[in-house]
C-alpha cells in the first residue's frame, strides 16, 4: 500500500465506517507528474475491494452544487476527484442501523491535492465547485439506474452540512435538486 495513503472519515468525534479519503504517490519531475489513480491491489489491500463498472465525468462552473444523490434499489460505491479545479465533495451516511446514519462528512478535492474520495454504497453523495470551473471523475461499481434516482435537499438542517459557500458565490442546481426532501422523510 505505498503507492496510497488512506485516511478514516471523523463526524462529531466518531469514526464514518467505510468512507476514506486516499491520497496517491505523485512521482514529479521536470517533465510533470506520474500517479497512480486506480490499482486494485493497492485499494484491496486498504480495505476497498470493489470492482468498478462505469467512469462518469462532470464539468460544472462556479457556484454548481450537485447533489446529494443516491442510488435507491442499485446502491453504487463510488471513487471520486477533480482532476481540474476544486469541489468541496460531501458524503451523508444512509445505511439502516448504522451508528453515524444521518452524519456527514466533508473533504476539498483539487487538481492540487489530487484527493480522492471513497464513498460506499447507501451514501448521499455531492459536492460543490469551488473554482471557476471543476472537471470531475468518478468510479462506480454498479450501472446509473435513472428511475432508481433518490436524494436529500442539500440544505437539510437535519444534516447540517456547512458547505463553504462564500459571499460573493452565486448557487446553481438542477431542478431536482431544489425538490429533495430532508433526511425525516427518508425512504430507500
Amino acid at each position: 500500500m505505498g503507492k496510497i495513503t488512506v485516511e478514516e472519515c471523523i463526524s462529531d468525534g466518531v469514526v464514518i465506517e467505510g468512507l476514506k479519503v486516499i491520497t496517491p504517490q505523485v512521482l514529479e519531475d521536470s517533465r510533470g507528474y506520474f500517479m497512480e489513480t486506480y490499482n486494485y491491489n493497492d485499494f484491496k489491500e486498504a480495505g476497498i475491494d470493489q470492482v468498478f463498472v462505469q467512469d462518469n465525468q462532470s464539468a460544472s462552473k462556479r457556484g454548481v452544487l450537485r447533489g446529494l444523490h443516491f442510488q435507491k434499489q442499485y446502491p453504487q460505491d463510488k471513487l471520486v476527484r477533480a482532476v481540474r479545479g476544486e469541489v468541496f465533495d460531501v458524503a451523508v451516511d444512509l445505511r439502516e442501523g448504522s451508528k453515524t446514519f444521518g452524519k456527514w462528512f466533508g473533504v476539498f478535492l483539487s487538481e492540487e491535492n489530487k484527493k480522492q474520495f471513497f464513498v460506499p454504497k447507501n451514501f448521499a453523495h455531492g459536492f460543490l465547485v469551488l473554482s471557476e470551473y471543476a472537471e470531475f471523475c468518478y468510479k462506480c461499481t454498479d450501472f446509473y439506474h435513472p428511475n432508481d434516482e433518490g436524494g436529500l435537499l442539500w440544505s437539510d438542517p437535519d444534516i447540517g452540512v456547512k458547505w463553504p459557500i462564500s459571499d460573493s458565490m452565486v448557487l446553481t442546481f438542477s431542478e431536482k435538486d431544489r425538490k429533495w426532501g430532508g433526511i425525516k422523510d427518508f425512504k430507500r
